[in-house]
């Protein structure tokens, strides 16, 4: 294990616009995972990206930990993973998916494993604070295969072969980061814990500045704002607005509230894209995957 991740001396070059990167929607839940029947069809998973780059036949850089995460050992097809994790921050739902990602558990398994840098500690003891008894059987030790456990300090930083720019943002419990992944083929923003409300920093609207895709928190209706405000959380107007204003490709709709069905996301789907005429809205599902390119219009396909 070390704290010295590398760090990226110059930004990539950009290549042609037809080159896409997938990016695989392994959970799309906030809070805890939500099964049952009235949540088929949108998933249960909580917080998960898996991201393929053009050049890469498998996953090698993942966004989040939660549940989700379980269901790329089964993409691997029985191979080790090889490739680096990135958590936003490190409340439950985005990292308990860990202890239980199989592909990354095993003797031949690589595993760059990044959180957000606060109070001084590293990335090991920030892990172990929530991942070892009584709180947990292991500890971080206990993974099998070459763990690397890192520190994720703001700005840009070359993982995996692609620029990832982590940008503080607001939402209640620790740091919080707002992450864009920039690769040749198009960029990505991660924002699935955000309270736009609470402000949104000149930083922050840069390095969302006219991105292709934007996944971004949108747990709770305007009906609802007293709540997400209690736990610095978007409303789906929220994600909406920001998109637009910042000039993205696509607002991807997702950390979907557990309570929230299948029935209640379709009624969601229905009526929030003509919440602006300046950006196409989607509502993320648990499967879905999406073609990011240098182009307004991305692909979205389902597994």
């Amino acid at each position: 294990m070390t704290e010295s991740p590398p760090r990226a001396s110059m930004p990539l070059l950009q290549s042609g616009r037809e080159r896409r990167m997938k990016v695989e929607m392994l959970g799309v839940r906030g809070s805890t995972a939500a099964p049952g029947a009235d949540f088929v069809r949108y998933g249960g998973h909580t917080s998960c990206l898996a991201i393929t780059t053009e050049d890469g036949d498998r996953p090698t850089l993942v966004l989040d930990a939660g549940t989700g995460l379980r269901s790329l050992t089964a993409m691997l097809g029985g191979a080790a993973f090889d490739g680096s994790i990135v958590l936003s921050h490190l409340h439950w739902d985005h990292l308990q998916g860990l202890p239980f990602f199989a592909a990354g558990d095993r003797d031949d398994a690589r595993v760059d494993f990044y959180v957000p840098a606060q109070d001084g500690r590293s990335g090991r003891d920030l892990l172990a604070q929530s991942f070892s008894p009584p709180s947990f059987p292991i500890t971080p030790e206990g993974l099998r295969g070459t763990w690397g456990f890192y520190t994720l300090e703001q700005g840009a930083h070359e993982i995996e072969g692609v620029m990832v720019t982590a940008v503080e943002i607001e939402h209640k419990g620790g740091q919080t980061y707002g992450l864009r992944v920039d690769a040749p083929e198009g960029s990505l923003a991660y924002l699935p814990d955000h309270a736009p409300a609470a402000g949104v920093s000149a930083e922050l609207l840069a390095m969302l500045d006219g991105v292709d895709v934007l996944v971004h928190d949108a747990q709770f209706l305007e009906g609802e704002r007293p709540v997400a405000v209690d736990y610095g959380h978007s409303t789906v107007q929220d994600a909406v607005k920001l998109g637009a204003d910042c000039r993205v490709g696509k607002v991807v709709l997702f950390h979907h509230s557990p309570a929230r069905t299948d029935e209640a996301l379709d009624a969601i789907a229905g009526w929030s894209s003509d919440l602006s005429a300046d950006v196409t809205v989607v509502v993320a599902r648990q499967g879905m995957t999406l073609d990011v390119r240098r182009d307004t219009h991305q692909e979205i396909g389902t597994a």
